[in-house]
């Protein structure tokens, strides 16, 4: 595979109706996930998995049952697998978001799984539940795909850089309430409590200081895919902080430092530029936050 198919280009313009569609489509089976695994810290037990062929919850209880719901960008369909052997799949087509959910819950109880989840999406400025979404109704399968192989990239390169670390770490995951891929650092230290005026998910996911690094496809105030990282508490300073590479910069708006994926996409070395700027922003935000850095980071010669 040439090296731009590899990675693909993908305005956000280009695919919007199917990037809407399916951030939806993501969310139902994400709350499916969000109401059988057991609590984890920050949140963690909620995210999507990148595979081979897409994203995957990987295994869920279901009783002493367990399933699983893939979704398979190749193939184009999904899948749901459980402990008893049973398989059942339905095709990723054009359908609207409504039609989908009543799809996929009568899937899931035909496999004697009835899961409660509160059918409306989070983290979108305008929410419609899903049974009442007639809106969403887009499926380009060659946009899915590439979607899927930009994503394959970016958790690749992201593992690469979670083995630099010693200290506690997330999992390399998709969050399909932001549609987005991340991976977490943590110092160890508790971070100061949120404000009562904000969002009370805040308490679990940003209870402890954190310096986060990901790739976001194209959402929000940040059009275009990109890599990101931001560190929280954000330390003084931090925006006017020495980054590479050139090409990234700090967005005030987010709070966050941002690499066009373009940018990656056209060097020689993409897989370089990224752990360039995974590195120097989380020394930036180590620095800024005084971690103990020494006990906390694998040696240099030791990196994968």
């Amino acid at each position: 595979m040439a090296a731009l198919d590899t990675w693909p280009s993908l305005p956000l313009a280009d695919w919007q109706a199917t990037h809407d569609t399916l951030h939806m489509w993501l969310q139902i089976v994400g709350k499916t996930r969000l109401a059988q695994a057991p609590m984890q810290n920050h949140w963690w037990q909620v995210t999507l998995y990148v595979t081979p062929r897409g994203l995957t919850t990987s295994t869920m209880p279901y009783g002493i049952r367990a399933f699983e719901v893939a979704f398979d960008f190749l193939g184009h369909r999904l899948v749901v697998q459980t402990s008893d052997g049973a398989t059942r799949e339905l095709a990723l087509r054009p359908q609207t978001v409504a039609d989908f959910y009543r799809e996929y819950m009568d899937c899931l109880a035909g496999l004697g799984i009835v899961p409660k989840l509160r059918p409306v999406p989070t983290e979108v400025e305008h929410p419609i539940p899903f049974l009442e979404d007639r809106d969403h109704a887009s499926y380009d399968p060659a946009h899915a795909e590439r979607f899927f192989r930009m994503l394959l990239q970016a958790d690749r390169i992201t593992k690469r850089f979670q083995g630099r670390f010693l200290g506690k770490t997330s999992p390399v995951h998709f969050f399909w309430g932001a549609f987005d891929l991340a991976l977490t650092r943590f110092s160890g230290r508790r971070a100061p409590a949120p404000k009562a005026t904000e969002w009370s998910v805040l308490r679990e996911s940003a209870s402890h200081e954190e310096i986060s690094v990901g790739f976001w496809p194209g959402s929000g105030a940040v059009a275009e895919p990109a890599f990101y990282a931001y560190t929280r508490p954000e330390p003084s300073g931090l925006g006017k902080a020495p980054i590479r590479p050139a090409a990234a910069y700090y967005s005030l708006e987010l709070a966050d430092f941002i690499l066009p994926y373009e940018k990656v996409r056209a060097s020689s070395s993409p897989d370089d530029l990224v752990l360039e700027f995974y590195q120097s922003t989380y020394e930036a935000g180590a620095e800024g936050l005084g971690w103990d850095r020494a006990a906390l980071e694998r040696p240099r010669e030791e990196w994968p």
